[in-house]
Protein backbone atom coordinates (compact mmCIF):
# COMPACT_ATOMS: atom_id res chain seq x y z
CA UNK A 1 0.00 0.00 0.00
CA UNK A 2 1.71 3.54 -0.93
CA UNK A 3 2.44 6.14 1.71
CA UNK A 4 -0.46 8.64 0.39
CA UNK A 5 -3.16 5.88 -0.08
CA UNK A 6 -1.99 4.47 3.35
CA UNK A 7 -2.33 8.54 4.45
CA UNK A 8 -6.17 8.55 3.18
CA UNK A 9 -7.38 5.14 4.84
CA UNK A 10 -6.14 6.38 8.24
CA UNK A 11 -7.82 9.51 8.21
CA UNK A 12 -11.24 7.80 7.45
CA UNK A 13 -10.98 5.15 9.77
CA UNK A 14 -10.42 8.21 12.11
CA UNK A 15 -13.82 9.48 11.42
CA UNK A 16 -15.40 6.29 12.96
CA UNK A 17 -15.16 7.40 16.30
CA UNK A 18 -16.25 10.90 15.39
CA UNK A 19 -19.51 9.13 13.27
CA UNK A 20 -20.29 6.75 16.51
CA UNK A 21 -20.80 10.15 18.96
CA UNK A 22 -22.86 11.67 16.33
CA UNK A 23 -25.13 9.00 16.11
CA UNK A 24 -25.20 8.53 19.93
CA UNK A 25 -26.58 12.26 19.86
CA UNK A 26 -29.82 10.85 18.46
CA UNK A 27 -29.56 7.22 20.10
CA UNK A 28 -29.08 6.34 23.53
CA UNK A 29 -26.80 2.88 24.29
CA UNK A 30 -27.91 -0.19 21.40
CA UNK A 31 -23.91 0.19 21.19
CA UNK A 32 -22.80 -3.08 19.60
CA UNK A 33 -26.09 -3.12 17.03
CA UNK A 34 -24.90 0.47 15.66
CA UNK A 35 -21.81 -1.60 15.20
CA UNK A 36 -22.80 -4.50 13.71
CA UNK A 37 -24.65 -2.36 11.08
CA UNK A 38 -21.15 -0.30 10.66
CA UNK A 39 -19.67 -3.86 10.42
CA UNK A 40 -22.16 -4.94 7.54
CA UNK A 41 -21.80 -2.06 5.62
CA UNK A 42 -18.45 -1.94 5.45
CA UNK A 43 -18.04 -5.85 4.25
CA UNK A 44 -20.77 -5.04 1.58
CA UNK A 45 -23.34 -7.31 3.24
CA UNK A 46 -27.24 -6.82 4.69
CA UNK A 47 -28.25 -7.32 7.98
CA UNK A 48 -31.59 -8.85 9.81
CA UNK A 49 -32.84 -6.45 12.67
CA UNK A 50 -35.18 -8.43 15.22
CA UNK A 51 -36.65 -6.41 18.16
CA UNK A 52 -39.56 -5.68 20.17
CA UNK A 53 -41.74 -2.76 19.51
CA UNK A 54 -40.33 0.38 20.71
CA UNK A 55 -36.36 0.26 20.57
CA UNK A 56 -36.17 2.90 17.78
CA UNK A 57 -34.94 0.50 15.04
CA UNK A 58 -36.28 2.59 12.18
CA UNK A 59 -34.89 5.85 13.83
CA UNK A 60 -31.45 4.09 14.33
CA UNK A 61 -30.89 2.82 10.86
CA UNK A 62 -32.17 6.56 9.72
CA UNK A 63 -29.35 8.17 11.91
CA UNK A 64 -26.57 6.53 10.64
CA UNK A 65 -28.20 7.35 7.03
CA UNK A 66 -27.72 11.27 7.72
CA UNK A 67 -24.66 10.80 9.46
CA UNK A 68 -23.14 9.14 6.42
CA UNK A 69 -25.28 11.18 3.85
CA UNK A 70 -26.77 8.67 1.83
CA UNK A 71 -30.26 8.31 0.32
CA UNK A 72 -32.56 6.46 3.28
CA UNK A 73 -35.95 4.58 2.03
CA UNK A 74 -38.23 2.77 4.54
CA UNK A 75 -40.41 0.18 3.32
CA UNK A 76 -43.23 -0.52 5.73
CA UNK A 77 -44.15 -4.05 4.62
CA UNK A 78 -47.60 -5.14 4.77
CA UNK A 79 -49.97 -8.83 2.95
CA UNK A 80 -50.76 -6.46 0.28
CA UNK A 81 -47.18 -5.10 -0.94
CA UNK A 82 -46.20 -6.04 -4.25
CA UNK A 83 -42.83 -6.87 -6.44
CA UNK A 84 -43.53 -3.52 -8.04
CA UNK A 85 -44.30 -1.59 -5.23
CA UNK A 86 -40.39 -2.06 -4.00
CA UNK A 87 -38.36 -2.06 -7.46
CA UNK A 88 -40.69 0.23 -9.64
CA UNK A 89 -43.07 -0.14 -12.23
CA UNK A 90 -42.88 1.34 -15.57
CA UNK A 91 -45.68 4.45 -16.06
CA UNK A 92 -47.09 5.68 -19.40
CA UNK A 93 -45.81 9.05 -20.87
CA UNK A 94 -46.39 11.56 -23.56
CA UNK A 95 -43.85 13.86 -25.18
CA UNK A 96 -45.23 17.22 -25.50
CA UNK A 97 -43.13 18.08 -28.92
CA UNK A 98 -43.84 15.25 -30.74
CA UNK A 99 -47.15 13.70 -28.97
CA UNK A 100 -45.21 10.44 -29.22
CA UNK A 101 -46.28 8.25 -26.18
CA UNK A 102 -43.98 5.93 -24.17
CA UNK A 103 -43.16 4.06 -21.55
CA UNK A 104 -40.66 5.26 -18.57
CA UNK A 105 -39.43 3.22 -15.88
CA UNK A 106 -40.40 5.28 -12.65
CA UNK A 107 -37.78 3.53 -9.57
CA UNK A 108 -39.28 2.47 -6.70
CA UNK A 109 -37.99 3.18 -2.64
CA UNK A 110 -35.03 0.04 -3.44
CA UNK A 111 -33.05 2.77 -5.16
CA UNK A 112 -31.51 4.14 -2.62
CA UNK A 113 -27.93 4.16 -0.17
CA UNK A 114 -29.81 2.29 3.04
CA UNK A 115 -33.39 0.62 2.98
CA UNK A 116 -34.99 -0.30 5.54
CA UNK A 117 -37.59 -2.99 4.96
CA UNK A 118 -39.94 -2.82 8.21
CA UNK A 119 -41.53 -6.41 9.27
CA UNK A 120 -40.41 -8.36 5.90
CA UNK A 121 -42.17 -11.61 7.53
CA UNK A 122 -45.57 -9.48 6.98
CA UNK A 123 -45.45 -9.80 3.36
CA UNK A 124 -45.65 -13.13 1.06
CA UNK A 125 -43.13 -14.89 -0.04
CA UNK A 126 -43.01 -13.32 -3.72
CA UNK A 127 -42.33 -9.93 -2.62
CA UNK A 128 -39.82 -10.86 -0.28
CA UNK A 129 -38.21 -12.88 -3.02
CA UNK A 130 -37.59 -9.47 -5.02
CA UNK A 131 -36.33 -7.64 -2.40
CA UNK A 132 -33.87 -10.71 -2.16
CA UNK A 133 -32.79 -10.81 -5.62
CA UNK A 134 -31.86 -7.10 -5.55
CA UNK A 135 -30.07 -7.51 -2.54
CA UNK A 136 -27.99 -10.49 -4.27
CA UNK A 137 -27.70 -9.01 -7.71
CA UNK A 138 -27.16 -5.42 -6.65
CA UNK A 139 -29.55 -4.34 -9.58
CA UNK A 140 -33.15 -4.41 -10.84
CA UNK A 141 -34.67 -6.12 -13.79
CA UNK A 142 -38.03 -4.68 -15.01
CA UNK A 143 -38.89 -5.72 -18.80
CA UNK A 144 -35.07 -6.53 -20.04
CA UNK A 145 -33.81 -3.68 -19.09
CA UNK A 146 -31.21 -4.31 -15.66
CA UNK A 147 -30.93 -0.72 -13.69
CA UNK A 148 -27.77 -0.69 -11.26
CA UNK A 149 -28.50 -0.26 -7.84
CA UNK A 150 -26.49 2.68 -5.91
CA UNK A 151 -23.87 2.15 -4.05
CA UNK A 152 -22.81 1.82 -1.83
CA UNK A 153 -26.21 -0.08 -1.32
CA UNK A 154 -27.26 -1.45 2.50
CA UNK A 155 -30.99 -3.48 3.15
CA UNK A 156 -31.36 -3.86 6.98
CA UNK A 157 -34.83 -5.74 7.26
CA UNK A 158 -36.65 -5.85 10.61
CA UNK A 159 -38.80 -8.58 12.26
CA UNK A 160 -40.87 -8.34 15.33
CA UNK A 161 -40.32 -11.68 17.69
CA UNK A 162 -43.67 -11.30 19.27
CA UNK A 163 -46.70 -11.53 16.80
CA UNK A 164 -46.71 -14.70 14.44
CA UNK A 165 -50.31 -14.75 13.20
CA UNK A 166 -50.63 -13.30 9.79
CA UNK A 167 -46.70 -14.05 9.23
CA UNK A 168 -44.31 -15.54 6.32
CA UNK A 169 -41.34 -16.53 7.85
CA UNK A 170 -38.11 -16.15 5.47
CA UNK A 171 -37.34 -19.84 4.44
CA UNK A 172 -33.45 -20.51 5.86
CA UNK A 173 -32.09 -20.18 2.05
CA UNK A 174 -33.25 -16.87 2.29
CA UNK A 175 -32.16 -16.03 5.78
CA UNK A 176 -28.85 -17.15 4.52
CA UNK A 177 -28.57 -13.97 2.58
CA UNK A 178 -28.42 -11.85 5.24
CA UNK A 179 -25.02 -11.09 6.38
CA UNK A 180 -26.03 -10.72 9.88
CA UNK A 181 -28.90 -11.25 12.21
CA UNK A 182 -28.76 -8.56 14.63
CA UNK A 183 -30.89 -9.01 17.70
CA UNK A 184 -31.92 -5.99 19.69
CA UNK A 185 -32.04 -6.08 23.46
CA UNK A 186 -34.38 -3.50 26.28
CA UNK A 187 -32.14 -0.66 26.86
CA UNK A 188 -30.91 -0.66 30.64
CA UNK A 189 -32.02 1.78 33.60
CA UNK A 190 -29.70 4.11 33.13
CA UNK A 191 -29.93 3.87 29.50
CA UNK A 192 -33.73 4.14 29.65
CA UNK A 193 -33.59 7.07 31.66
CA UNK A 194 -31.62 8.91 29.31
CA UNK A 195 -34.25 8.32 26.43
CA UNK A 196 -37.04 9.33 28.69
CA UNK A 197 -34.74 12.82 29.70
CA UNK A 198 -33.82 13.37 26.25
CA UNK A 199 -36.86 12.33 24.33
CA UNK A 200 -39.71 14.31 25.73
CA UNK A 201 -38.67 18.04 25.80
CA UNK A 202 -38.06 20.74 22.99
CA UNK A 203 -33.84 19.83 22.29
CA UNK A 204 -33.52 17.97 19.07
CA UNK A 205 -29.99 17.35 18.09
CA UNK A 206 -28.89 18.73 14.87
CA UNK A 207 -26.36 16.14 12.88
CA UNK A 208 -23.52 16.38 11.41
CA UNK A 209 -22.50 14.68 8.11
CA UNK A 210 -19.11 12.82 9.44
CA UNK A 211 -18.68 10.66 5.97
CA UNK A 212 -19.90 10.61 2.07
CA UNK A 213 -20.78 7.55 0.11
CA UNK A 214 -17.76 7.76 -1.50
CA UNK A 215 -15.81 7.74 1.97
CA UNK A 216 -17.63 4.19 2.81
CA UNK A 217 -16.99 2.48 -0.88
CA UNK A 218 -13.11 3.24 0.42
CA UNK A 219 -13.62 1.74 3.71
CA UNK A 220 -14.95 -1.32 1.90
CA UNK A 221 -12.28 -1.49 -0.26
CA UNK A 222 -9.37 -0.89 2.60
CA UNK A 223 -11.73 -4.02 4.57
CA UNK A 224 -10.86 -6.65 1.96
CA UNK A 225 -6.43 -5.85 2.95
CA UNK A 226 -7.23 -5.77 6.45
CA UNK A 227 -4.42 -9.05 7.98
CA UNK A 228 -5.81 -12.03 9.08
CA UNK A 229 -3.85 -14.73 10.50
CA UNK A 230 -3.82 -18.46 8.55
CA UNK A 231 -3.94 -19.50 12.08
CA UNK A 232 -7.46 -17.62 12.65
CA UNK A 233 -8.50 -18.81 9.21
CA UNK A 234 -8.17 -22.43 10.04
CA UNK A 235 -10.21 -20.87 12.97
CA UNK A 236 -13.26 -19.80 11.28
CA UNK A 237 -13.57 -22.82 9.16
CA UNK A 238 -13.09 -25.46 12.10
CA UNK A 239 -15.83 -22.78 14.26
CA UNK A 240 -18.23 -23.21 10.98
CA UNK A 241 -17.61 -27.13 10.68
CA UNK A 242 -18.60 -27.82 13.84
CA UNK A 243 -21.57 -26.68 13.39
CA UNK A 244 -22.51 -29.59 11.30
CA UNK A 245 -23.65 -32.79 13.00
CA UNK A 246 -22.83 -34.89 10.62
CA UNK A 247 -18.81 -33.62 11.18
CA UNK A 248 -18.49 -32.77 14.82
CA UNK A 249 -17.00 -33.40 17.67
CA UNK A 250 -19.52 -31.30 19.68
CA UNK A 251 -21.95 -33.36 21.88
CA UNK A 252 -24.23 -30.24 22.33
CA UNK A 253 -24.84 -29.76 18.40
CA UNK A 254 -25.32 -33.19 17.75
CA UNK A 255 -28.17 -33.57 20.36
CA UNK A 256 -29.86 -30.43 19.09
CA UNK A 257 -29.17 -29.61 15.91
CA UNK A 258 -30.86 -30.42 12.51
CA UNK A 259 -28.22 -29.10 10.10
CA UNK A 260 -25.08 -26.58 10.68
CA UNK A 261 -24.19 -23.41 8.58
CA UNK A 262 -22.25 -23.37 4.83
CA UNK A 263 -19.48 -22.18 3.65
CA UNK A 264 -21.11 -18.74 2.91
CA UNK A 265 -20.87 -18.39 7.20
CA UNK A 266 -17.42 -18.48 6.86
CA UNK A 267 -17.11 -16.09 4.57
CA UNK A 268 -18.86 -13.43 6.53
CA UNK A 269 -17.05 -14.70 9.42
CA UNK A 270 -13.95 -13.64 7.65
CA UNK A 271 -14.97 -10.28 5.85
CA UNK A 272 -17.01 -9.29 9.00
CA UNK A 273 -13.99 -9.82 11.49
CA UNK A 274 -12.10 -7.60 9.40
CA UNK A 275 -14.66 -5.11 8.94
CA UNK A 276 -15.15 -4.89 12.70
CA UNK A 277 -11.13 -4.50 12.97
CA UNK A 278 -11.34 -1.11 10.90
CA UNK A 279 -14.75 -0.18 12.99
CA UNK A 280 -12.18 -0.13 16.40
CA UNK A 281 -9.40 0.96 14.26
CA UNK A 282 -7.27 -1.53 13.70
CA UNK A 283 -5.95 -2.92 10.51
CA UNK A 284 -5.57 -6.92 11.78
CA UNK A 285 -7.83 -9.20 12.73
CA UNK A 286 -8.16 -10.38 16.68
CA UNK A 287 -9.62 -13.26 18.03
CA UNK A 288 -12.19 -11.66 19.66
CA UNK A 289 -13.65 -10.12 16.29
CA UNK A 290 -14.39 -13.66 15.42
CA UNK A 291 -15.83 -14.85 18.98
CA UNK A 292 -17.86 -11.76 19.09
CA UNK A 293 -19.16 -11.72 15.44
CA UNK A 294 -19.73 -15.63 15.72
CA UNK A 295 -23.26 -14.68 17.19
CA UNK A 296 -24.40 -12.28 14.70
CA UNK A 297 -23.31 -14.68 11.81
CA UNK A 298 -24.18 -18.30 13.38
CA UNK A 299 -27.37 -17.57 14.66
CA UNK A 300 -29.34 -17.77 11.77
CA UNK A 301 -27.38 -20.22 9.47
CA UNK A 302 -28.17 -23.26 12.42
CA UNK A 303 -31.28 -25.07 12.30
CA UNK A 304 -32.69 -26.78 15.96
CA UNK A 305 -34.47 -29.56 16.21
CA UNK A 306 -37.97 -29.78 17.76
CA UNK A 307 -36.29 -31.62 21.39
CA UNK A 308 -34.18 -28.18 21.40
CA UNK A 309 -36.93 -25.98 20.69
CA UNK A 310 -39.19 -27.42 23.39
CA UNK A 311 -36.80 -27.53 26.10
CA UNK A 312 -36.06 -24.13 25.08
CA UNK A 313 -32.19 -23.94 23.82
CA UNK A 314 -31.52 -21.54 21.34
CA UNK A 315 -29.38 -21.29 19.20
CA UNK A 316 -27.01 -19.04 20.85
CA UNK A 317 -26.39 -21.63 23.19
CA UNK A 318 -24.93 -23.50 20.61
CA UNK A 319 -22.82 -21.18 19.71
CA UNK A 320 -21.90 -20.33 23.16
CA UNK A 321 -20.59 -24.37 23.71
CA UNK A 322 -18.65 -24.13 20.50
CA UNK A 323 -16.83 -21.41 21.55
CA UNK A 324 -15.69 -22.47 25.00
CA UNK A 325 -14.22 -25.45 22.79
Amino acid sequence: METKELHHYKSLVAKLPLLKKEIAKVIVGQQEAIDEILISLLAGGHCLLEGVPGLAKTLMVKTISEALEMKFKRIQFTPDLMPGDIVGTEILEEDHETGKKFFKFNRGPIFANIVLADEINRTPPKTQAALLEAMQEYKVTYAGTNYDLPKPFLIIATQNPIEQAGTYPLPEAQLDRFLLYIKLGYPSENEELDVLKSTTGTNKPILQTIMTDDDIIDLQKLTRQVHISEELIVKINQIVRSTRPSNTNSTYVKEWCEWGAGPRAGQALVLCSKARAVVNERFSVLPEDIETLAYPILRHRIALNFRAEAEGITTDDVIKDLLKK
